[in-house]
């Protein structure tokens, strides 16, 4: 005998019709006022005879004067549009650097080095290990070379060799891929947090593949994992003001620096969880440079001891959720279809001017974009966030499988999730791409791509994921015991 169904079950399945109904009818509002409007106009016309329709055409006084100065303002007005309309910006391809399986670190030499470097102090050693149990790593995560010496040699030449062999390597894969000659390079923009040196990480380049002596350069630090997402914003400004141009902006970390060695727990984690990592990638305004580019922007939003490192403290993702709410109430109306633009308007009339006790209206973002890349930094802030924005597994794999393969890549973590995405052979033409990203501060800066052409997963030539994606996605677990 069948079961009865449940009044709960029945009575979410009619609340999801009523709020799948409540959508279609808010999102094709103007078409359903316009329908009935045509159709009464149609019907009026229907009822004229042809003798009353040729009246009232022959009723009607053209005269040339008035034609012409009507024609000269809809032209003048056409060019102002076009003249104030903001240039499209491209994203033409993009590389991602990927490490020689020499610089790997598995999880038994990290714990071995770090018993011989902390071995005054047993304490850092058990907190080591409990965070590489804990945040989501593989196997197969690299570090250069300078951190595999006991005791590591973080010098600035190694820092500086580095930075040459990921921005090279990242930079010739552009070059490879897209066909670009350096010449035709008109914008360069470098960001690295930790690691600035002069000369610039921008004038390294330059001099390397021998660049114009006109090109507008620019190299940013001291903005953390957010940096790449900044960088774009700023590319994107200089392509509206510089038209007919290319830019290249190359996202970076370099950890040389930061071989911390001191004692303070909260400076002690980056040194589990960042890894080698960079990105190179290209974005044009020529518009016939449409074809063949991936995708358009939409929407960019911003939002003791003497011992070296970079700190995280465990106020971390309190102020991580702070930061995405501002970035979240920036970006909605730009990106939310109007039935949750209405929502969340009225809810918040609602709370903040009638002071009703109604909980927060969280937006459906899965309307509005089919993929999701959020910033590798850990297991915790793809968890939270998957949490915030009510996200399924799969819209959050690209991150955890990037975190898993390569680890925190700092600012160059969204395109290795790009690629994952690509590789998986995801990405169509229409799909939207939100990119998250958290930096110092405190930032929380997103980028709003749209897919310009169905994308065929790549079977050669230069790609971090070639040779594993038929491994992925793995299963995580929560702890893995060392």
């Amino acid at each position: 005998m069948p079961q009865a169904i449940s009044p709960e079950f029945s009575s979410s399945v009619k609340l999801k019709y009523v709020k799948l109904g409540y959508q279609y009818l808010v999102n094709h509002i103007l078409t359903f006022l316009l329908i009935p409007i045509m159709v009464g106009v149609l019907i009026e016309v229907l009822r004229l005879g042809p003798d009353e329709i040729l009246k009232l055409w022959n009723s009607l006084h053209f005269d040339l004067v008035k034609i012409l100065c009507s024609s000269f303002l809809i032209i003048f007005a056409a060019t102002i549009y076009f003249m104030l309309k903001p240039l499209s910006i491209y994203l033409v391809d993009y590389a991602c650097y990927k490490p020689p399986v020499t610089y790997r670190v598995p999880f038994a030499t990290g714990v071995e080095h770090a018993k011989i470097i902390f071995r005054s102090n047993p304490k850092c050693v058990d907190f080591l290990m409990r965070i590489l149990e804990r945040y989501g790593l593989g196997e197969e995560t690299c570090l250069p070379s300078a951190t595999h010496y006991i005791p590591p040699r973080p010098t600035m030449k190694a820092a500086r060799e580095e930075a040459q062999e990921i921005i090279f390597s990242a930079m010739d894969s552009l070059l490879y891929k897209t066909g670009l000659e350096a010449k035709d390079i008109d914008i360069l923009i470098v960001n690295c947090s930790i690691f600035s040196p002069t000369p610039s990480l921008s004038a390294m380049v330059i001099n390397n593949y021998k660049l114009r002596s006109n090109i507008k350069s620019f190299s940013l630090s001291g903005m953390g994992c957010s940096a790449g997402l900044i960088s774009i914003d700023l590319a994107s400004d200089l392509l509206q003001v510089h038209p007919n141009s290319n830019a290249v902006v190359i996202s970076t970390e370099i950890i040389t620096p930061n071989c911390y060695q001191g004692k303070e727990r909260a400076m002690l984690v980056p040194n589990c969880l960042f890894r080698m990592g960079g990105a190179a990638i290209l974005l044009t305004n020529r518009r016939w440079e449409r074809r063949r580019a991936k995708y358009r922007l939409l929407h960019v939003k911003e939002d003791p001891e003497g011992n070296v490192g970079v700190k995280l403290s465990k106020d971390l993702m309190a102020i991580a959720g702070e930061a995405l709410k501002s970035n979240i109430t920036t970006i909605a109306p730009l990106v939310l279809p109007a039935s949750d633009q209405l929502l969340f308007f009225i809810i918040l009339i609602g709370r903040k001017i009638l002071n009703l006790n109604w909980k927060p209206y969280i937006p459906d973002f899965k309307q509005a974009f089919e993929h999701f890349c959020i910033h590798a930094g850990g297991r915790a802030v793809i968890d939270e966030l998957q949490k915030k924005l009510q996200l399924s597994a799969e819209h959050v794999e690209a991150s955890r499988m990037t975190l898993h393969r390569f680890g925190n890549t700092s600012s160059s973590s969204l395109w290795y999730e790009l690629s994952y995405i690509e590789a998986k052979g995801r990405m169509k033409k229409g799909d939207r791409i939100w990119q998250i990203a958290f930096g110092s501060g405190f930032k929380c800066n997103s980028a709003v791509w749209k897919c310009n052409r169905n994308i065929k997963p790549p079977t050669d030539g230069p790609g971090p994921w070639l040779d594993c994606i038929h491994r992925y996605p793995v299963q995580i677990p929560e702890v893995v015991l060392l």
